[in-house]
């Protein structure tokens, strides 16, 4: 498991931001619904994020995520992966997720994106990146070879060599068309440094521009503000998202 459902980001929320948010059921290419978080600052955001989620999918550690990335100016849509398997709507603790990740294909996590961030760029949003954890950090670097014209793709503790709905990342390097930013848990009991090593080869080979950056120690899911112990490499992981996206937006 990732989160704890009650986690929250381990970023400190900016006191009387100017923000708005709503839910939204947005619709595929494939006539899909699914379910989506929106969070944007009331000024004009010319920078948009979507947000890919854990195996969980769409709930509160995410929307959280989306809030506090509109407190920094930028526009944010979270969602929700299980419209196909679930249906749209707010879930419970107790949903059964993993049978739904299982009938997951990289092509349908894809086709909503797109329909999420069609959404941020009719708010004017001219540069997108995308922000994704664990089975959505994999999907986040995925999105970078899915032809979605993005500015960056952003993964934190994603498997760069899995292929789980669809070839792997790495099998995907060369059709990878923005700069990728890859966050890695040092101590990570799936991820191992040649699943990264394997990355940065791949990456290298096409001229793709990147950076891996493991965080010595830290486990899987670390960007948890219960994991106090790992405040410090949390902290240097959202100063990396801020600069990387302020670099290429």
């Amino acid at each position: 498991m990732c989160f704890d459902t009650d986690s929250e980001p381990p970023i400190p929320r900016i006191a009387g931001a100017a923000v708005s948010h709503e839910d939204l059921d947005l619709t595929s290419a494939d006539g899909t619904s699914f379910s989506a978080f929106l969070a944007a600052p009331e000024a004009p955001a010319g920078t948009g994020i979507v947000i890919f989620p854990d195996v969980r999918g769409l709930y509160h550690f995410y929307e959280e995520l989306a809030l506090r990335f509109a407190e920094r100016g930028h526009a944010a849509i979270a969602f929700d992966y299980f419209g196909r398997t679930a249906g749209t709507g707010k879930r419970d603790d107790e949903f059964e997720y993993m049978p739904h990740v299982g009938r997951t294909t990289d092509d349908g996590v894809q086709a909503d994106a797109a329909a999420a961030i069609a959404k941020l760029r009719e708010l004017g949003c001219t540069s997108i990146f995308s922000v994704g954890f664990c089975f959505g950090g994999r999907a986040s670097w995925v999105a970078a070879a899915s032809g979605h014209a993005l500015a960056g793709a952003i993964g934190f503790y994603g498997a760069p060599t899995r292929d789980r709905g669809g070839p792997s990342v790495v099998q995907r390097a060369q059709q990878i068309e923005c700069p990728i930013l890859a966050l890695q848990a040092g101590d990570d009991q799936s991820i191992t440094a040649d699943d990264n090593a394997e990355l940065d080869r791949a990456l290298d080979a096409v001229g793709v521009e990147h950076e891996i950056v493991t965080f010595d120690g830290a486990p899987h899911s670390f960007f948890d503000r219960k994991h106090e112990e790992f405040s410090d490499a949390s902290d240097d992981a959202w100063r990396r998202v801020l600069a990387f996206v302020e670099a290429h937006a």
